[in-house]
């Protein structure tokens, strides 16, 4: 073997054994007669210690080598005269005998550090080389011990792990589907899965009861921090359950998780209707770290010459606690960041509630101070607070009100990555409606059940249906979803109907799920859990990239091997394409 120790695991009890080490060269220290290098492995880091005066020809091979060499080395472990208390080896060094190199290397395009001075897109096309980095690596072993957790939790809990296949039909609503084309069945077209879906509820009707999968799925669409086009879930399906079973089953894989990876007891998850979400705090995915809910004033502001308010629907105040000293500068940096063309306000109002008790608005030529109390009166404000003001269309100005209520929590420190507040928003809408259209698309999938009370709104008032839909919430990041799922074949007729499909495309679609409900479906229901973005929730990453091993850049393209890429004439032809260039 190549070594009989790793470089994580010696210590001062290890004194004076000889070891055998093998790993790359981190870093180089001469310092007059001695050479240090610190030894990386996996497992951590181990000094090496040469002394010139003990052995010359060997100290003089060590100052030949460069970082990132592959070496063995072996050697009597000492007790180091300057300990490092930053490493769990720092008491420690291999005092070596010899040295063998295995393999040589170029000098790396950037340094292997927690702090690398590589650039995303330097690291991206290195990437085998970032993964060498210890900060990296550490997120990748927590995603590995999550998703054991959460296997164990639910393996305990009779869960069969089932594969599902990844070359499927293509289907419509939700996202545009990645499509591979087929040689054997030329002109036919595969699809690779969004999700599961259909094959796990097809599980349930073959009397599975309870699977799980930890799954890939693919989605071609626009990308961003938390966005992948290839991502995992962790796919789960029960059934003979309702919602509540399955919340309290899932909110306890999450607090399992959370105690095990974090040392968190978690308390019990709040509910939240979605429509509570939506006017409290302009999202469904609420941060509920800090409090700051919406305080809607539109029966204060009309009537008094301001024509901003007078012609708007509603009218929305969020309090900033102790900010009534913001400066100009700062009350123009906040509106300026909701000019801004994502988010589209046209501009924001403000009230400065003084430690004097006086107020003093940007509005103050349309509303007195004894209005403005009233705004204040209404937002529980106290001397010091400000309001700050956006209004327009209901469902616009609430999502601008959202992202300004967001950014004030991150200028205040509300929003601390090592404080978890989890809830389950419910009772989501069971449709959407495309004004353009003219047609009712699912807020989810077409297989969510609707609350059992509204199905008879399915008819008269589609838009007013709730679904038996739940989502999981944390610090404003929804990591998981799902929902009771419909297990009727009349109602999953129904549901077809209503959103626009005739029978003959209902069938030519979804027919082997409609055929396979006639021969007994239980109810059931499930959800997926998003594991990448579990993940970087817990390693407090911004982003979910640095917890998938091999990621793809904004574009969608794996800069490393070069990918997405041109295929070669044969194979289009064995596949009978044609590639058309579109005009620019």
């Amino acid at each position: 073997m190549y070594r009989n120790r790793t470089c994580g695991e010696l210590r001062i009890a290890d004194i004076n054994k000889e070891v055998t080490l093998s790993g790359w060269v981190h870093k180089i220290r001469k310092m007059g007669g001695m050479t240090f290098i610190d030894l990386r492995d996996r497992y951590g880091v181990t000094q090496l210690s040469f002394n010139q005066e003990i052995d010359r020809e060997l100290c003089e091979q060590a100052n030949k080598l460069a970082r990132e060499y592959v070496i063995q080395v072996t050697g009597k472990v000492a007790e180091r005269s300057s300990k490092n208390q930053n490493i769990p080896t720092g008491d420690i060094e291999i005092v070596a005998t010899a040295v063998t190199v295995l393999n040589a290397a170029q000098t790396p395009p950037f340094t292997i550090e927690t702090e690398t001075d590589g650039g995303d897109d330097l690291r991206m096309k290195y990437r085998y080389l970032d993964l060498r980095r210890s900060i990296v690596r550490k997120n990748l072993e927590l995603r590995h011990k999550m998703a054991f957790e959460a296997r164990k939790y639910l393996d305990e809990r009779d869960f069969l792990e089932v594969e599902t296949p990844v070359l499927i039909g293509s289907t419509p609503e939700g996202a545009r589907d990645f499509i591979v084309p087929s040689r054997m069945n030329q002109g036919e077209f595969y699809a690779l899965p969004q999700s599961p879906q259909l094959f796990k509820q097809l599980l349930m009707v073959s009397g599975f009861d309870r699977y799980f999968q930890i799954v890939k799925c693919f989605r071609d669409e626009d990308l961003r921090a938390d966005r992948q086009p290839e991502f995992t879930q962790i796919d789960c399906e029960m059934s003979f359950v309702e919602q509540e079973d399955v919340l309290n089953m899932f909110e306890g894989l999450t607090k399992h998780l959370f105690k095990t990876q974090k040392g968190i007891e978690l308390p019990d998850f709040p509910r939240m209707s979605y429509a509570d979400a939506m006017r409290q705090y302009g999202s469904d995915k609420p941060d509920i770290r800090f409090d700051m809910k919406f305080v809607e004033i539109k029966d204060l502001t009309t009537g008094r010459g301001f024509g901003v308010f007078d012609s708007s629907e509603y009218v929305g105040a969020i309090c900033a606690q102790g900010c009534a000293a913001y400066t100009r500068k700062q009350l123009d940096e906040l509106t300026d960041f909701v000019k801004r063309p994502q988010i589209g306000a046209k501009g924001l109002i403000y009230v400065r509630y003084n430690e004097d008790a006086t107020l003093k608005s940007s509005v103050d030529k349309f509303f007195s101070e004894s209005d403005l109390k009233l705004w204040a009166e209404r937002c529980n404000a106290k001397p010091g607070d400000l309001l700050l003001v956006l209004s327009g269309e209901t469902e616009k100005t609430q999502k601008q009100l959202s992202e300004l209520r967001l950014e004030m929590g991150a200028r205040l420190g509300l929003r601390d990555k090592n404080n978890y507040k989890c809830l389950w928003v419910v009772d989501f809408p069971l449709l959407e409606k495309d004004e353009e259209l003219n047609r009712f698309f699912a807020k989810h999938h077409p297989f969510t059940s609707p609350k059992p009370e509204d199905i008879a709104l399915l008819d008269s008032d589609p838009g007013a249906v709730r679904a038996n839909a739940y989502d999981l919430v944390i610090n404003g990041v929804e990591v998981g979803g799902g929902s009771i799922r419909i297990h009727d074949s009349a109602l999953q007729k129904k549901m077809f109907s209503v959103l626009g499909f005739t029978e003959e495309r209902a069938q030519e679609q979804f027919g082997f799920l409609m055929n396979a409900f006639k021969y007994g479906a239980p109810p059931h229901g499930g959800i997926a859990f998003g594991l990448d973005r579990l993940v970087s929730l817990f390693a407090g990453l911004d982003s979910i990239r640095d917890c998938i091993a091999f990621p793809k850049n904004n574009s969608g393209r794996d800069v490393m091997i070069d990918a997405p890429s041109r295929i070669e004439q044969e194979q289009l032809d064995e596949l009978g394409l044609i590639i058309v260039e579109k005009e620019k």
